[in-house]
């Protein structure tokens, strides 16, 4: 069957895998219902499939969103909070030397595997990063799509189970819609997304477009909100993509090493919250919006549930892109500099 057929199935799929969670009130359901579909269908081996192409315009529309929340007075209320950002940092390079330890000890692999498998990073530059230190890029790319699917899936459903909620003070969509606007801001968010793809920045789709909408934000230059509509299709494709990571016998691979990632997956998740806890006593800024920005998952992922239970979308967006570039940065001379010495 053709690439095109497959795609076509795994949009019908993904629709109808929104439209169904949204009428069974399934928290995010336009990201968790075509992510379940999707994921479902491919464990059958039927004939559904994604691209790329389509990940990417899922992440530029949240980057760019995500951009528009950053105005001044945003940005001076991160600023007196970097503490806390950099206290989120160190928790998760601390969660990778516990994934590490557990991965390492039941998990069944070597040293490599499970340091490189438990940094809390997106499941592309850990497994670049793997690959150049001589581990398997696969095993690590499974590991990272089991938590971060996790973290997608555990925490919305969390926040409904305890009718977590909350008014965002940032919401942007009260600014005007303009059709020039946004199809202005679009063509610069689209070369700053080439721009930062070019530079091989980690998560260039959303980190460059974000910057370009936020640069023009600060500087109170506002073209046009974001129609609901296109929020809705971006989160679409970034479910499906997620649900397309799966394969017929994904989890034979290595059954107990992905065990104990769901494992490690779901202590740190728990451990997360504690630590927000912690945070919320020392600062004050509220549980729910910390509960997020510490959880274990993706830039775009945590961005959305942010977005669609408006929990602090700033304040979860600064926690998660400041994490991964400390982690995309760290996780490699960390390993050289201190992790190998114990192998």
């Amino acid at each position: 069957m053709t690439l095109f057929l497959k795609l076509c199935i795994g949009s019908i799929a993904s629709l109808i895998g929104a439209y169904l969670a949204q009428y069974l009130s399934v928290p995010l359901p336009w990201t968790l219902g075509p992510l379940l579909a999707v994921a479902a269908l491919r464990l059958l081996n039927a004939p559904v499939s994604s691209a790329s192409p389509l990940r990417n315009f899922g992440q530029w529309v949240i980057g760019l969103t995500l951009g528009l929340y950053f105005t001044p007075h945003v940005l001076s209320i991160l600023a007196a909070h970097w503490f806390a950002m950099l206290a989120g940092l160190l928790l998760a390079l601390l969660l990778a030397v516990y994934g590490t330890v557990l991965l390492l000890k039941l998990g069944h692999v070597d040293l490599k595997t499970a340091w490189f498998s438990s940094a809390i990073g997106g499941a592309n530059e850990m497994a670049v990063l793997a690959e150049r230190h001589g581990v398997r890029p696969d095993l690590v790319a499974s590991a990272h799509t089991v938590r971060v699917i996790l973290v997608v899936l555990a925490v919305p459903f969390a926040c409904q189970l305890f009718n977590v909620s909350g008014v965002d003070s940032t919401v942007f969509e009260t600014k005007e819609f303009s059709v020039k606007g946004l199809i202005l801001l679009g063509l610069l968010t689209v070369i700053g997304g080439y721009i930062a793809h070019y530079l091989n920045i980690p998560n260039a789709w959303v980190l460059g477009p974000m910057f370009v909408a936020m640069l023009l934000t600060i500087n109170q230059i506002h073209l046009s909100s974001v129609p609901p509509e296109l929020s809705k299709i971006a989160q679409l494709c970034i479910g499906w993509s997620l649900g397309d990571r799966f394969r017929p016998g994904f989890f034979k691979k290595a059954p107990q090493f992905l065990f104990y990632v769901v494992v490690f997956s779901a202590t740190a998740l728990l451990i997360a919250f504690g630590f927000a806890l912690l945070l919320d006593r020392l600062t004050d800024l509220p549980l729910s919006s910390l509960a997020v920005s510490v959880a274990p998952g993706g830039i775009a992922e945590m961005a959305i549930t942010a977005k669609v239970l408006q929990l602090g979308v700033p304040l979860v967006t600064a926690f998660q892109v400041s994490r991964m570039v400390g982690v995309v940065l760290l996780t490699g001379p960390l390993y050289k500099h201190i992790v190998s010495r114990f192998e």
